[in-house]
């Protein structure tokens, strides 16, 4: 692999560093299921660091982050309709469940 193509890549350092910070955040994962906080606290920031961990490993360990832009504008589209679909179709039927009572 010349320079030219690692420096393009990242290299074994930007990997590390990374993975660093993955760590970092599962730490304040699993010290936050330590700590008395609400539960609605709780699961705001327990899905904010998923959400940023999830970027971190999409951009770096899959390489997103180096692909060009049209790759990335197909993908995002993609991704925000999948949330969509989730918030119309399975949080609302969720409530119904916990509202009956067997959730």
């Amino acid at each position: 692999m010349s320079a030219s193509n690692e420096h393009a890549h990242g290299g074994s350092k930007l990997y590390l560093w990374v993975w660093g910070w993955l760590l970092a955040l599962t730490a304040v994962e699993v010290f936050l299921a330590y700590i008395q906080l609400p539960a609605n606290l709780m699961l705001t920031l327990l899905m904010g660091l998923s959400v940023i961990k999830a970027a971190l490993i999409v951009a770096y360990f899959m390489h997103l982050r180096f692909e060009r832009l049209s790759l990335f504008l197909t993908l995002v589209p993609s991704v925000v309709l999948c949330i969509c679909l989730i918030l119309i179709f399975f949080f609302p039927d969720s409530l119904r469940m916990q509202q009956l009572g067997t959730g």
